[in-house]
C-alpha cells in the first residue's frame, strides 16, 4: 500500500538544515558588505597581515631552499652551521661571495624578494648610511660598491635596497614588512586580553551590583585616573624591554576601556523578562551571564575592538619613538620615525615610517566605522 492510497500515512519531512549564521547576522554582514571602504579595508589590511606573517619567506638574508652536493636544504627554517659549506663559523653568511660561490658550484638557491632580513646589514651601499631608495639613484651610483661597479653579478634587483637604508644600513622595507606584523600581533594580543578582562569586570559589576558595583566602580575611578602615560615610561625604564614585559605593562590600564560599556549592558539587561524567568527556573548565574545577558553586550564591545587595536598600535609606536619600546635592534615603526626625525637629511626614512602608520590605521578606523554601521539596531532590524 503506497501513501497515496493511505492519506493517514505522511511522508516525513526533513527539518531545514541550520545555517552557519542566524538571519541577524546575516543582515549584519550585508550591512556591513553595503559599507565598501570598510568591507575592501578589511580584505586589504588581511592580505597585508597574512603576507607579513610569512616576512621570513618575503625578506630574508637566508635562501628559501637551497640544494648543496645532492642535499636539499631548508636554511631559512632551519640553522647550518658554516662548517657544511667548509667553513668555521657556527652561523652561515649566505651573503657572503665565499659561502655564495661554494653553494652554486655544487647546486643552487632560491633567494626571498627581498635579501635582507630587518637586522641585515648591508655592507655594499654606495656611501655611508642611510643611502636612498636604488630607484633614485644611476645604476652607477647604486653598484659603487660592490667590487665590479655596475657590471657586479651581486648587483641584482633582490640585493638593492627597494626604500634605501637606515642609518645602520639596514634595509627599511624589510624593517617596514617585520615591523607591521610585530605592531599588528602586539595589538591584536592587547586587544584580546584587555577585552577578555574588560568585559569580564564589566559584567560582574552590571549583573550583580550593589556592593560590588560600587566598589569596583571606585577602585576603576582611581586606578583610570592615574597618568598612564608616565606610569607607562616608569615601569618600562625599569625592567627590560620585551614583547611580553611591555604587553604586560599595557596591559594593566588598556582593560579599563572595555569595563562602562559592558557594565551599562548588563545592568540594563538584568531585569529583563527572560532573565527573571531564567533565574526562576533555577539556572545558575555563570549560566545566565554567559548564554543571555553577554551576547547582548558583545554587540557594543565588537564595535569599540577596532578603534582600541588602533590606539594599542599607537601606543606601542609612541614608546618605541621615545625608546621605551621594543628591545634596541627590533624591527619597530616607531624607531624608524625616531630615525627619521634625527636624519633629515634622509626623508625616505620619516615618509616610509609615515605611510606605514598612515595605511594600517586607516583601514582599521574604516574597518571599525563599517562594524559599528554592520551592528547598527536601526538597520539589522529595519
Amino acid at each position: 500500500m503506497d501513501a497515496a492510497a493511505n492519506p493517514a500515512v505522511a511522508t516525513p519531512v526533513k527539518p531545514p538544515r541550520k545555517g552557519l549564521l542566524s538571519p541577524t547576522n546575516i543582515r549584519r554582514w550585508q550591512n556591513f558588505r553595503a559599507n565598501g571602504r570598510g568591507y575592501w579595508s578589511l580584505w586589504l589590511f588581511m592580505l597585508l597581515f597574512i603576507l607579513s606573517l610569512f616576512a621570513e619567506f618575503i625578506a630574508n638574508d637566508r635562501p628559501i631552499i637551497a640544494s648543496y652536493k645532492g642535499e636539499v636544504l631548508f636554511p631559512v627554517l632551519i640553522d647550518y652551521p658554516e662548517e657544511k659549506f667548509g667553513g668555521f663559523l657556527a652561523e652561515t653568511d649566505y651573503r657572503s661571495s665565499v659561502i655564495a660561490d661554494e653553494i652554486n658550484a655544487n647546486g643552487w638557491m632560491v633567494w626571498p624578494p627581498i635579501r635582507y632580513s630587518y637586522r641585515s646589514v648591508n655592507s655594499n651601499i654606495p656611501h655611508s648610511a642611510p643611502t636612498a631608495p636604488f630607484w633614485l639613484m644611476t645604476k652607477e651610483e647604486r653598484c659603487a660598491g660592490y667590487p665590479q661597479g655596475g657590471n657586479d653579478p651581486d648587483c641584482t634587483l633582490g640585493n638593492l635596497n627597494w626604500l634605501g637604508t637606515d642609518d645602520q644600513a639596514r634595509d627599511v622595507l624589510a624593517r617596514v614588512i617585520y615591523g607591521f606584523r610585530i605592531s599588528v600581533l602586539f595589538g591584536l594580543v592587547l586587544t584580546i586580553c584587555s577585552a577578555i578582562i574588560g568585559v569580564t569586570a564589566g559584567a560582574v559589576q552590571g549583573y550583580f551590583g550593589g556592593w560590588t558595583d560600587l566598589l569596583l566602580q571606585r577602585f576603576i575611578e582611581i586606578w583610570s585616573s592615574m597618568p598612564v602615560l608616565y606610569i607607562l615610561l616608569i615601569i618600562a625604564a625599569l625592567l627590560p624591554p620585551g614583547f611580553f614585559v611591555l604587553l604586560g605593562i599595557m596591559l594593566l590600564f588598556s582593560w579599563v576601556g572595555f569595563v562602562g560599556i559592558v557594565r551599562a549592558e548588563f545592568l540594563r539587561a538584568r531585569n529583563f523578562e527572560y532573565v527573571r524567568a531564567a533565574r526562576a527556573l533555577g539556572v545558575n548565574n555563570r549560566t545566565i551571564m554567559w548564554r543571555h545577558l553577554l551576547p547582548n553586550a558583545m554587540v557594543a564591545t565588537l564595535t569599540f575592538l577596532p578603534f582600541i587595536l588602533s590606539g594599542s598600535i599607537t601606543t606601542l609606536t609612541s614608546l618605541d619613538f621615545l625608546g621605551f619600546g621594543m628591545p634596541p635592534g627590533s624591527p619597530s615603526l616607531g624607531e624608524m620615525i625616531a630615525q627619521g626625525k634625527t636624519n633629515l637629511q634622509a626623508p625616505w626614512l620619516g615618509l616610509t615610517a609615515f605611510f606605514a602608520m598612515s595605511i594600517m590605521l586607516s583601514l582599521l578606523i574604516f574597518i571599525g566605522e563599517a562594524v559599528r554601521d554592520a551592528f547598527d539596531p536601526r538597520k539589522t532590524f529595519q
